[in-house]
């Protein structure tokens, strides 16, 4: 077996595809307008011309681009449709860490997979704007809060030194759903068809809710710490490493009870408020095992606390980089966007960018764990800063092959560490206490800073390209922005690879509670 793969069980790896139909659904639903966009919103009232054909091969008898369902809406309604889901992703990342800390991991992703089930239904039966603004809401939150549980719930399940390799799939998936709903709306973008692209988010929250309800258990350190059932929390642990495997370490880091359940006379000397003999100076087990444990941090007080502030300053910067390079003025807009600056077809082109996001993601996910993560995302931020500047040129100098070049090798660099790092850092700067709230903050900023790329990127792009004439310059924006970026990481981030836990990663004494 490789030896990425030791000490991977078949069990684990059902629950990380499970959990992770949640990011899938994010990236699902960030993209799926992009495609579409031009019948949706009664732009064009038929498909282009190569796919025209490829349907009339497949039906000839019928006359596409007749009795075309579409929502009249202007360019800044559709911005705001595009822009709204990441309202709710939002909404969804600074409600999901309190939450998911106060009734578990297990039940917030069952209520995230209502959210898609809710919002994708709406969607596909929608006859106004109104109805879309309120559907990207619903799954916006389920996003938003989706992109805070699962990667907590996977670097709870995953084992110490598999962290990096299983965190990364949080963001794979998230491609993956980019992928699907990108392929789908190449072909389904005419006439009603577009509708089952949003039908399509209905069936995956259907399948997302059976799998948490039929599979998946609550995660055993939150079982633990939270919930207080050590023996509970130790049976789903050894189901999920196997029954050969020596938990025992493990568990021990939950800082919730002992390494094994506690003796009878240990439970009754808890219960009395004795210490058993010997024990002086050590926190003496409460009923059921558990020790002492520091309380879980919320979303301002872990802001407040200044043991924690670098952190949150880190991942938050993290975040803004990860939008602020400009990696969704790709995902949502490349269609409209370079179907006049390139030598292939838009769309093509967009499937062909999906694909190598996702290979590319998939081929990195080893290399936060062998080379650090810090390394990783500044070769990100750099690659995607020069790419965004090869991209300006070449468009500015009609220079279309180096511009497709410039773009793959653009969404190539996202995925090499900013697509997936940021995800695995904001569980691994601060201690169990103030994870959910860490990623609460990590998970707003990103919301925030997609708004605005999503929002203000097409304003920003025309209104440069009027005023300078010509078309490109936002990337140069975007080149400068990587080069900011790559300065903050450089100075604010620590390295996070090898380190067992966050006093060790800041350089800190090792606390005694």
């Amino acid at each position: 077996m490789s030896p990425i793969l030791a000490d991977v069980t078949p069990y684990l790896i059902a629950l990380v595809a499970i959990t992770t139909i949640g990011p899938l659904q994010f990236g699902y639903h960030l993209a799926e307008l992009n495609a579409p966009q031009d019948v949706i919103t009664c732009r064009h009232s038929s498909p282009g011309n190569a796919l025209k054909q490829a349907l009339k091969l497949l039906a000839p008898d019928k006359e596409w681009g007749k009795g075309i369902d579409c929502i009249p809406m202007t360019p800044a309604d559709f911005a705001a449709i595009s822009a709204i889901f990441t309202v709710g992703g939002l909404v969804g990342a600074l409600g999901a860490g309190p939450l998911t800390s106060r009734c578990g991991r297990r039940f917030c992703m069952l209520a995230t997979a209502a959210l898609y089930l809710f919002g994708s239904a709406i969607e596909t039966f929608a006859k106004s704007v109104a109805a879309i603004l309120i559907a990207r809401i619903l799954t916006g939150t389920g996003a938003g809060a989706s992109t805070v549980i699962v990667p907590l719930y996977i670097s709870e399940v995953a084992p110490p030194t598999k962290r990096g390799f299983f965190g990364a799939f949080t963001q794979v998936s998230i491609n993956t759903g980019i992928l699907f709903t990108q392929t789908l709306g190449f072909f389904l973008s005419h006439d009603s068809a577009w509708r089952w692209i949003f039908g399509v988010g209905v069936i995956l929250a259907l399948a997302h809710a059976a799998g948490l309800l039929l599979v998946v258990p609550e995660s055993p350190a939150w079982t633990a710490t939270v919930k207080g059932d050590v023996a509970e929390a130790r049976r789903t642990l050894q189901r999920i490493r196997g029954r050969l495997i020596n938990i025992d370490e493990e568990a021990e880091s939950w800082g919730a009870g002992d390494i094994k359940p506690p003796t009878e006379r240990e439970r009754l000397l808890a219960e009395e408020g004795t210490e058993p003999e010997g024990s002086a100076g050590v926190l003496a087990p409460a009923v059921g095992g558990l020790r002492q444990s520091k309380p879980h941090l919320g979303f301002v007080q872990v802001v407040q606390d200044p043991l924690y502030r670098p952190a949150i300053i880190a991942v938050v910067g993290i975040m803004f980089a990860q939008q602020l390079c400009g990696i969704n003025s790709i995902v949502m807009y490349s269609v409209s966007l370079l179907k006049d600056l390139l030598p292939i077809s838009s769309g093509v082109l967009t499937i062909i960018i999906s694909i190598i996001n996702l290979i590319t993601t998939i081929a990195s996910s080893p290399l936060p764990d062998r080379y650090g993560r810090k390394k990783c995302i500044l070769y990100s931020i750099l690659g995607q800063g020069s790419s965004s500047l090869i991209l300006a040129l070449s468009i500015r100098f009609g220079l279309k092959i180096f511009s497709a070049i410039a773009v793959l090798l653009f969404v190539a660099c996202f995925a090499l560490g900013l697509g997936p790092v940021p995800f695995i850092l904001a569980s691994e700067l601060v201690g169990p206490e103030a994870v959910s709230a860490t990623q609460s903050w990590a998970l707003a900023a990103s919301y925030i800073a997609t708004f605005l790329v999503a929002y203000l990127f097409p304003i920003v792009n025309e209104a440069l390209n009027n005023k300078l004439g010509g078309a490109g310059w936002v990337y140069f924006i975007f080149a400068g922005f990587a080069a900011l970026w790559a300065l903050f990481v450089a100075r604010n981030v620590p390295e996070t690879k090898g380190k067992k836990d966050a006093d060790e990663v800041w350089g800190r004494a090792r606390r005694v509670d």
